[in-house]
């Protein structure tokens, strides 16, 4: 009984770290990237579209990803509402190059792209649209 519960308590733990964790944007660290004083960046050919003005929201799919659809709403939305910005979709069986290069280890993720391409944020899972429009550069 002692062991059922404290497997009960370890996973259940793990699903709120999980859960408080899963879409949260977060800014990029040297870790993100090759070159820490830098930055990684992107180029519109990498992503096969213009860098917008402001920021570039890319976002890492695959086709059978259901959270990549909520993803996909929200950096939508956020790329409409907001001037200057992009939203450009990359299919990540498509682009393995790309995918390994930058460490996405799951779909989908999100980088935020200030307007020279530098990588500034980054969120694996279906990001929060206040936490997209707080990554945005100014």
């Amino acid at each position: 009984m002692i062991v059922f519960l404290t497997v009960l308590v370890a996973a259940s733990t793990f699903g709120v770290w999980q859960r408080r964790r899963d879409g949260r944007v977060r800014p990029a660290t040297p870790s993100d990237h090759a070159d820490a004083d830098t930055g990684e960046r992107l180029s519109a050919a990498e992503i096969g579209a213009e860098l917008g003005e402001r920021a570039t929201l890319v976002q890492f799919s695959s086709a059978f990803c259901q959270p990549c659809r909520a993803a996909r709403a929200t950096l939508a939305h956020v790329a409409a509402d907001t001037e200057g910005v992009v939203h450009v979709e990359i299919d990540a069986e498509a682009n393995l190059d790309l995918v390994r290069r930058l460490t996405v280890l799951r779909t989908p993720t999100t980088l935020v792209l200030d307007h020279t391409g530098r990588i500034v944020g980054r969120a694996s899972g279906a990001p929060r649209l206040h936490d997209v429009r707080a990554a945005l550069p100014a």
